[in-house]
């Protein structure tokens, strides 16, 4: 899948990442005149396309789709929109604010909860007053951005929100298995005759052959967790409207953290020996190599935070970017080429959904294995 994750790069490198350029002149002063300018400059440009002057982008429509949200939205625009609100969770020098993210109308409006006035910019949330002032500063790519003082957010956000239903579908499921098994039931039922294989398979194929029949097994725990949220996310990011969670670089940096965590504290003294001070090698090489495998602590959850966010990223970057040529060439004879290839990547996702809830899990019991080894002394 680094082949995916290339052309997802390319496709956005051609279609023009970079924002409209703004003037520095004539700046809006108020969160109203900004919406306002912004709709002025989407007309405009929907005009441009319509008339052939310009092409479709569809870079803000993708990353929208790959971003993080206040709100769940899943299909409509303005007032017809299908959305369900979430908590917004906002804390700064005059304390806690919570409110729910539908008092935004849309992004259109500023919030005002007990005393404090916010608005929401591009799914940033800011502080402002009652007139809804704005500080806007364009950079040199001619982007705008907002100077305004940003609360710390810990709000429900859709990512967020979606993790929770995760969790609600991994302890009703589980809890499903374990009642068949307390029920006495020698062959699975139901739902545990589905998940039943599914952990035979991450317990003899993953987790002993990597760390051993010895110290496998107060492993599993972590490894079955690992391998049944990231599955089951990827799975839930591929229906319509749904988050991307496992698309979310903050995600798989939570994910390849903690097995940063239980890797390195899993690790025996033959691990940590191997590792600073290598047995058998000249003294010199040591302390050349000593820096190189520190470093490399670092870089292996790394490699596995950036191959999951690339991948699941790159696979609905694909699937818009192939939609999007039907409005960029603006006609309905591309759906003939686009939309099966769409289908296409789109069937080939789930499998890639369970590929790389593998492969985390593969790589990071193998680092473990690695840590829990019993080395011989040379």
């Amino acid at each position: 899948m680094k082949f995916s994750a290339l052309l997802a790069f390319l496709l956005l490198f051609n279609f023009g990442f970079a924002s409209t350029a703004t003037s520095h002149e004539n700046l809006p002063k108020t969160f109203e005149e900004l919406i306002k300018s912004e709709e002025v400059k989407s007309h405009e440009e929907a005009a441009k396309v319509k008339a052939g002057e310009s092409t479709f982008n569809p870079v803000p429509v993708i990353m929208h789709h790959i971003a993080d949200a206040h709100d769940w939205h899943f299909w409509g625009e303005g007032e017809k929109s299908v959305t369900i609100p979430l908590p917004v969770i906002l804390w700064d020098n005059n304390g806690l604010n919570v409110f729910m993210s539908s008092k935004f109308h849309h992004n259109e409006a500023v919030v005002e909860s007990n005393g404090n006035y916010y608005i929401n910019f591009h799914e940033k949330v800011y502080k402002t007053d009652a007139q809804g002032t704005i500080h806007p500063h364009v950079d040199e790519k001619g982007a705008l951005h907002l100077e305004n003082e940003k609360p710390l957010d810990f709000s429900i956000t859709k990512n967020v929100a979606s993790m929770l239903l995760s969790f609600v579908i991994l302890i009703l499921v589980f809890s499903a298995v374990a009642s068949n098994y307390k029920k006495g039931n020698v062959v699975p039922k139901g739902i545990a005759g589905f998940i039943e294989p599914i952990i035979i398979f991450v317990r003899d194929e993953v987790a002993i052959p990597n760390i051993g029949e010895k110290k496998y097994a107060k492993f599993m725990p972590y490894l079955l967790t690992l391998f049944f949220f990231i599955w089951i996310n990827n799975l839930l990011g591929l229906l319509p409207g749904a988050a991307n969670v496992t698309g979310n670089i903050a995600v798989t940096f939570v994910l390849a953290f903690i097995a940063l965590i239980v890797v390195n504290f899993s690790g025996n003294k033959g691990y940590w020996g191997h590792m600073l001070w290598m047995p058998g090698v000249p003294v010199p090489v040591k302390l050349i190599l000593a820096p190189i495998e520190l470093i490399g602590i670092i870089t292996k959850p790394f490699a596995l935070m950036i191959r999951l966010f690339a991948n699941i990223t790159a696979g609905h970057i694909i699937i818009m970017s192939l939609i999007s040529l039907i409005f960029i060439f603006q006609t309905e004879a591309m759906s003939a080429g686009s939309i099966p290839l769409a289908l296409f990547i789109y069937c080939l996702e789930l499998l890639v959904a369970a590929l790389q809830a593998f492969v985390f899990t593969m790589l990071v019991s193998l680092f473990i294995g690695t840590a829990v080894a019993e080395h011989d002394h040379h």
